[in-house]
Formats: structure tokens, C-alpha cells, sequence
């Protein structure tokens, strides 16, 4: 079984939202070739281990009909090592991320969400700034899973 690791800073705004969406696009067969063989995970470099998800990361992801229950999890070298893909949301998080697994290959399956540049954190900013970073996610996560998978 294959694993994505969609990684932010605290693992309870971007990557768990990133982690929902990229699980229903490739459970709904939205990705050729993958589905429920995929694991889908997210983490945090900065993240306290079982704090909450944020309230406007649910109600966007309550709005897309998509269910998550999970908690936040500090990144760990472990974590890379293990996974097939590591998506990040900024250029700091792939430094961060690669930093854990430094001198071994596993930091070359680390990469950005979005090649075309970071994912800023919506936190403070309002459900929209939520609701616009799905859309994002929406546009560019069935692209990046189909090439780097």
C-alpha cells in the first residue's frame, strides 16, 4: 500500500484539510490508477501531538460531505521514511521535512503541494480564507497526486 504524507506546520488547518480532499479525490476515483490502495496521512513540524483540527477546516470539509475525525501529529523521520509521497505546503516545510531524513534518499519523495508556490496558513483570516484554500487544493491535488504517485 502506497502513502501520502501531506505535511504544514501545525497539522491542524492545511495538511488535514489537504489530507481529506486528497483521500475523497482518490477514493471517488477522481485519480487513475489509485484509490483505496492509497493511505492518506498529514502531520506537522510544528504540531502538539492530539490537539484539535480546526473548527473552519471542518466546516469546510463538512461542506464537501467529507468526514474527519483525526488529531494532530508532530512530523517525524520515522514518518517520511515510511511514506511513498511527502506533499508540503510551503518551501519551509519540504526544508523541514527533508532536514528530518538529511543524507538518505526518503527526502527526495518530499515535494510542494503546489509547484507553482506555498500555500499560506488561512489561520485568523475567516471561513472564506478556508473555503478559497480547498478550492486551491481542489485545483492542484488531483494533478500532483496523478504525477508523483
Amino acid at each position: 500500500m502506497k502513502t501520502v504524507l501531506v505535511v504544514c506546520t501545525g497539522n491542524t488547518c492545511r495538511s488535514p484539510m489537504a489530507e481529506g480532499i486528497a483521500r475523497d479525490l482518490l477514493e471517488s476515483g477522481q485519480v487513475p490508477g489509485h484509490g483505496r490502495e492509497v493511505f492518506v496521512a498529514s502531520a506537522g513540524l510544528g504540531a502538539w501531538d492530539g490537539s484539535p483540527v480546526s473548527s473552519e477546516t471542518l466546516e469546510t470539509l463538512r461542506k464537501r460531505d467529507i468526514r474527519f475525525d483525526g488529531h494532530a501529529k508532530r512530523l517525524t523521520p520515522e514518518m517520511v521514511r515510511r511514506a511513498s509521497l511527502v506533499l508540503a505546503m510551503t518551501r519551509s516545510h519540504v526544508i523541514g521535512a527533508r532536514a528530518l531524513v538529511g543524507g538518505e534518499p526518503h527526502q527526495d519523495k518530499v515535494h510542494l503541494v503546489d509547484p507553482a508556490g506555498d500555500m499560506e496558513d488561512p489561520i485568523g483570516m475567516g471561513q472564506a480564507a478556508y473555503d478559497a484554500l480547498a478550492e486551491r487544493l481542489d485545483r492542484v491535488l488531483p494533478g500532483r497526486l496523478r504525477e508523483l504517485l
